[in-house]
């Protein structure tokens, strides 16, 4: 069994390295969505980070606790563009070098926004997980260091978010996030229930790329068939150590269909007037997925990036409008 070693202590610790650099993003209420929920609906607005996502949150966190000797090595990771632009924008902050692999047909506007950031970026396979297993090796043989999605440095940086949530409305009942490889929804979980226990940490993740949750309810890793439109839940393995912490901290997993999260992008564009990425919408398809049981609780739906592609936007504004 894995161990947990994180701690709100270590998300605390983070906000030396992560507020060096941002600030914290606004956690605004909308009466629309609540009226479609049937709570009070509040949106953590995370798309509004400088490259449109958390991620960059761990990333800065994890760069400033790098010795002088993995500086000067690189840094190489994997992504399907958010973490990518992470690790990117922190590398430019500290002046290291970083190397990207992507899958191929990833995003272009993510890819484009990781090369304006100064990294090289590499296509690779057909899938994440497929970029990340070469890219690693990449990482050994030039002798620079690898970064994971789950590595416990980014937990404790996008934690801080969850700190942010606790101290703006203490009296929140639900958060809600999304759950690509884990470390937003861990950190999240971590620092809300150290906090008030009582609070309900719901993840979501596609229908169409359930490994994750599969492997929570199962308690074991399972690797499911991933087909799934959102590119920041597109996950085909389970990672042990954010695992084991949703296994201690969250209270329920559910699973949206891609369509509902189409949907999701095109509801908040209505009700809030911002842009959201798929996978950054999913919180909002759960939220109406379960909206019997959210009724009269103050709910929290982290918006984790708003980078979507202008092609996807397009055709889901064009549905939502037959």
């Amino acid at each position: 069994m894995t161990d947990i070693t994180t701690t709100i202590h270590d998300i605390y610790r983070a906000r030396t390295h992560v507020y060096q650099h941002l600030r914290p993003t606004p956690l605004f209420h909308y009466q629309g969505l609540s009226e479609l929920v049937g709570g009070r609906v509040f949106l953590k607005h995370e798309n509004h980070q400088p490259v449109g996502a958390f991620k960059v949150r761990g990333g800065l966190n994890l760069v400033a606790g790098l010795s002088k000797e993995q500086k000067l090595g690189g840094l190489f990771t994997a992504s399907t563009g958010n973490h990518g632009q992470s690790i990117a924008f922190a590398a430019r902050a500290h002046g290291v070098k970083a190397t990207i692999a992507v899958p191929e047909g990833a995003n272009p506007g993510k890819v484009a926004a990781m090369r304006g950031l100064g990294a090289e970026v590499v296509f690779h396979g057909p899938d994440f997980d497929t970029a990340r297993l070469w890219i690693t090796e990449v990482a050994e043989k030039q002798g620079g260091t690898f970064v994971g999605p789950t590595d416990e440095p980014l937990i404790h940086g996008v934690g801080t978010y969850g700190l942010e949530i606790m101290e703006e409305l203490p009296d929140v009942d639900v958060i809600i996030v999304p759950v690509g490889a884990g470390s937003g929804v861990c950190g999240t979980a971590i620092a809300a229930k150290s906090i008030n226990p009582a609070v309900q940490i719901i993840g979501v993740q596609s229908a169409q790329a359930p490994t994750q949750q599969q492997s929570w309810l199962q308690g074991r890793p399972v690797e499911a068939e991933m087909t799934t439109i959102a590119e920041g839940l597109a996950t085909r393995i389970s990672f042990a150590n954010t695992q084991a912490i949703m296994r201690k901290y969250l209270d329920d997993f559910v699973l949206v269909p891609d369509a509902a999260i189409e949907e999701a992008v095109r509801l908040l564009l209505i009700h809030s007037h911002n842009l959201v990425e798929e996978a950054g919408a999913a919180s909002l398809a759960a939220a109406i997925a379960l909206a019997g049981k959210m009724r009269d609780k103050n709910i929290v739906l982290v918006v984790s990036g708003g980078n979507i592609a202008i092609d996807r936007l397009s055709k889901i504004v064009a549905a939502g409008n037959r």
